[in-house]
C-alpha cells in the first residue's frame, strides 16, 4: 500500500481539476436541457465546445502527463467529417485511442457515444449527457427504438457534425467472454474472429440505414484496437493506472495502437442481412490483423 502510496497521490493532483471542472461542465449541461427545448441547434454546438474542453484535458492527463505514446496506422481520416464509428472494445483505455484520432480530425467535441440508459437518471452526470445527444440505450431493440429516433432525427433532420460511436462487441474483450463467443460461433455457424468477440449487428445495421439519409454522414470507419505490456498482448492500464502513472510507455512498457479503414457509406450493401454480413467480414479481417500485429510485436 505505501509503496503505491506516491503515484495515488500523484494521480489525485492530476485528476481532481478535471474532476471539479467535469462537475461544473455537467451542471451547465443539465441546465441547459431547458433551453434545449427551444434552441436545440444552439444547446448542441454549446455542448459540443463543452465536451471538446473536458475531453482534451483528460487526453493531456493520458499524454502528455502520463506518456502515453498512442500509434496510429492505416488510412488517412479527412478533416470534421461525420461519420458511423465501430470499433472492438478491450478496456477503460480505448477511449483515449478514438479521441486521439478525433482531437487530429477536428471532430473531439462531437465524438457521441452508446451509453446505458441507467445513466440518464444520475444527477448531473446523466443528464449531462443526454443533453449533448449521447445514445442512451438499453441494448434491446424495442426499447431503444423512441431514443434512436431521437437521436437519428437531430443527426438526419438537424443535419449536427457527429461521430456516432459504438463498440459493436457491446462488451469488454476478456478470456471468458471470448471462450463463450466461440461456443456461440459454433452453435450458430458463424466464423470467430481471432482475438475479439463475435459483433452484434442489430445497432450497426440500424445506424447505418437511418444515417444513409443525412447527406453529411459520409463513411463508416472501423477502428482496431490494440495493447501491448511488455511481452503480454491485449493487456492495458486499467482506468485508474492511465490516469496516475507516469512513462506509460517508457519504463511502463505499454504499447497503445489504433489502425484505421474508412468505408464510404455509399458502398455499403442496402439490406440488413447484407450489412450484418458485411460487418461479419469486418471482425474477420480485424481479427486477422491483431494476428499479424501480435507476431509482429513478439518479435521486436
Amino acid at each position: 500500500m505505501l509503496k503505491g502510496l506516491p503515484a495515488n497521490l500523484r494521480g489525485a493532483v492530476l485528476v481532481a481539476p478535471w474532476v471539479l471542472y467535469l462537475a461544473v461542465c455537467d451542471v451547465v449541461l443539465s441546465l441547459l436541457l431547458v433551453v434545449k427545448i427551444f434552441a436545440p441547434d444552439f444547446v448542441y454546438s454549446a455542448s459540443c465546445r463543452i465536451a471538446y474542453s473536458v475531453w482534451k484535458w483528460i487526453q493531456f492527463i493520458f499524454e502528455s502527463c502520463n506518456g502515453a505514446r498512442i500509434t496510429i496506422s492505416g488510412d488517412r481520416l479527412p478533416t470534421k467529417e461525420s461519420a458511423v464509428v465501430v470499433s472492438n472494445h478491450v478496456t477503460w483505455a480505448d477511449f483515449y485511442l478514438i479521441q486521439s484520432l478525433a482531437l487530429r480530425s477536428g471532430m473531439l467535441g462531437q465524438c457521441r457515444w452508446f451509453a446505458k440508459i441507467q445513466l440518464r437518471w444520475v444527477p448531473f452526470l446523466g443528464w449531462g449527457l443526454w443533453a449533448m445527444g449521447m445514445p442512451m440505450v438499453t441494448r434491446n431493440w424495442m426499447r431503444d427504438q423512441r431514443e434512436l429516433q431521437r437521436v437519428f432525427g437531430g443527426i438526419v433532420r438537424r443535419r449536427w457534425p457527429m461521430w456516432l460511436i459504438s463498440f459493436s462487441e457491446a462488451t469488454r474483450f476478456t478470456p471468458k467472454k471470448y471462450n463463450e463467443s466461440i461456443v456461440w460461433c459454433k452453435q450458430n455457424s458463424r466464423p470467430q474472429p481471432l482475438h475479439l468477440l463475435y459483433p452484434r449487428t442489430k445497432g450497426f445495421v440500424t445506424t447505418v440505414q437511418q444515417l444513409r439519409a443525412a447527406p453529411h454522414v459520409k463513411a463508416v470507419y472501423d477502428f482496431t484496437i490494440a495493447y501491448q505490456h511488455k511481452d503480454k498482448f491485449h493487456v492495458a492500464p486499467n482506468m485508474w493506472e492511465t490516469l496516475k502513472l507516469p512513462d506509460l510507455s517508457g519504463s511502463r512498457g505499454y504499447k497503445f495502437h489504433i489502425h484505421i479503414r474508412r468505408f464510404p457509406l455509399e458502398d455499403l450493401p442496402y439490406t440488413d442481412e447484407e450489412l450484418a454480413k458485411w460487418l461479419e467480414q469486418r471482425w474477420v479481417e480485424k481479427g486477422e490483423w491483431l494476428d499479424a500485429l501480435k507476431t509482429e510485436w513478439a518479435s521486436q
